[in-house]
């Protein structure tokens, strides 16, 4: 297991809020044919992906 730093472990633990957020999201729009879930779970993933981008080394 890897050590990582106190930041380090905070902006993983930010991604994996956010992208448990997006699925459950996403998830639960499929169900109920809700496209304002299913809009929201993609800009929670799109949020993700520019949080990972920008902040990553």
């Amino acid at each position: 297991m890897r050590v990582l730093p106190r930041s380090d472990r905070g902006l993983r633990r930010l991604l994996c809020a956010m992208l448990l957020t997006a699925a459950a999201l996403l998830g639960a729009g499929l169900l109920t044919d809700a496209v304002w879930l299913l809009g929201i779970g993609a800009w929670v993933l799109i949020a993700a992906v520019l949080v990972e981008t920008a902040l990553r080394p």
